[in-house]
């Protein structure tokens, strides 16, 4: 079987933008793959998270993993930082990365011109810290957004670097991982572009049918086209493209045809699309609410996790210490 990696940052609970931009294919990567999917707590680490809060942004993230079909039984789901031969491994690869490259990266570009005031070392070896996640059990396939392409192909580098310099064929080059369809880029309700949690635009897979329906009806729109067949703005363009999503292809078609005839009423399909994300985040909600209070559960979960991912790490890092000349007296 292959080895498949993936983790999410645990800077929050989870949205629609992570179910079916991702956890929805680890659903389905787990049945025939080996998975392992981590809570990426020590990459929160770069915005200087609340220590009170760090723990329950992990919790949030392990229960909507487990709500949303996440089978510890078939995947190993672990915390990063129970995981201290990743933060070994992260400081070898650091050896042979460089700070022009580094630099030069999208994320660290952007996060630096958002943060101008908090550029650390971190932000600038994340793509680093990304490789050590994925390279430390040797994975062969890596499911990515297309924000993260740029990261795996800095592990593939980092990987041949490694076997180069060291003239060996130790770690193996991950490829994107995503069944061969288009990534799905879930979009905010407020026209601004991608669902997340820092632009204040997301619905929460553990959110109330009350609080999705006035979060919908907020979302923005305007008096409504004014030529039969006009392209949408993007604003709007969002709102269907949200509607693809959740809802069945005849209800897309009936607005389709509304818009491209001049007659859509904005708060019909606004209705019809909150019904519908309630009808996708009700069954996840209700196991969110019976997880999230059973500790026993997620204390099981996560040391037999951790006990199952250092096993695969060990012998990596025993393998790393070999190949760079690290012996015992």
């Amino acid at each position: 079987m292959d080895i498949v990696l993936s983790g999410i940052r645990s800077t929050g609970k989870l949205h629609l933008g992570n179910y079916y931009g991702a956890l929805r294919n680890f659903i389905r990567m787990q049945e025939e793959n080996k998975c392992y999917f981590f809570i990426a707590d020590i990459h929160s680490l770069t915005t200087h998270p609340d220590p009170k809060m760090l723990h329950e942004n992990v919790k949030n993230v392990l229960v909507d993993y487990l709500a949303a079909g996440i089978d510890p039984e078939k995947s190993v789901i672990y915390v990063q930082s129970d995981l201290p031969e990743t933060a070994e491994l992260y400081l070898y690869l650091n050896m042979h990365a460089y700070l022009g490259e580094l630099s030069k990266t999208s994320s660290f570009k952007e996060k630096a011109r958002k943060q101008p005031e908090n550029v650390n070392a971190g932000l600038l070896t994340y793509p680093t810290l990304m490789a050590a996640d994925i390279l430390i059990h040797r994975a062969d396939k890596v499911p990515v957004g297309k924000d993260q392409e740029q990261h795996l192909e800095m592990t593939r580098r980092f990987a041949r670097r490694f076997n180069h310099f060291y003239g060996v064929e130790y770690f193996k080059e991950p490829v994107a991982y995503n069944f061969g369809e288009e990534l799905v880029k879930i979009p905010g309700l407020d026209g601004s572009g991608k669902m997340g949690k820092s632009e204040g635009n997301a619905i929460y897979l553990g959110e109330s049918p009350k609080e999705i329906e006035k979060k919908v009806k907020k979302a923005l729109t305007d008096a409504g086209p004014t030529a039969p067949n006009s392209i949408k703005p993007d604003y709007i363009e969002n709102l269907f493209t949200l509607l693809r999503v959740v809802s069945a292809p005849e209800v897309v078609q009936h607005y389709e045809l509304q818009w491209n005839t001049c007659t859509i009423r904005y708060g019909d399909l606004k209705k019809q699309l909150a019904e519908d994300i309630i009808k996708v985040t009700t069954p996840i909600r209700e196991r969110i609410q019976e997880i999230e209070k059973n500790d026993a559960y997620l204390r099981k979960v996560t040391l037999e996790g951790a006990e199952r991912a250092r096993e695969s790490a060990r012998k990596t890092i025993e393998g790393v210490r070999e190949i760079v000349g690290f012996k015992p007296f």
